[in-house]
């Protein structure tokens, strides 16, 4: 018997997304100015499309449509592609900016939804009252 709901596991592993991304945006921030340093991105969505097409599953007749999952992780990538500064950094300070506030807006509603999944289960202990 599972204690928990796969919307806690969902919304933990949210939350672990989250915190790598906070990481890795801090990390950009923090190297703004070292020449050729380029900056980082945490690859999620690319993951996610990846993952969808090795799902198995099991079946319990031959003629079933075949599908699973698979683990969900996140891929950190540099961005080669482009460069802001004459030095060859990356870093784009505005754009920096907006993901970490993009970021932390995730992050503060994943945070109040597994509150309230805790506060469901605290009445249900509690008897309702």
């Amino acid at each position: 018997m599972k204690l928990f709901s796969d919307t806690i596991t969902n919304l933990e592993q949210g939350l672990n997304y989250s915190s790598i991304k906070n990481k890795t945006i801090a990390q950009n921030l923090s190297n703004a100015d070292t020449p050729n340093y380029k900056a980082k991105d945490v690859q999620f969505k690319n993951h996610l499309n990846q993952a969808q097409h090795n799902i198995e599953a099991k079946r319990t007749h031959s003629k079933h449509i075949p599908f699973g999952s698979e683990g969900q992780n996140y891929q950190i990538t540099a961005r080669n592609d482009v460069t802001y500064n004459h030095n060859g950094n990356s870093v784009d300070l505005d754009k920096e900016m907006t993901e970490l506030a993009e970021n932390q807006i995730y992050y503060q509603a994943l945070v109040e939804r597994i509150n309230g999944k805790f506060n469901s289960l605290k009445e249900v202990l509690r008897g309702g009252n």
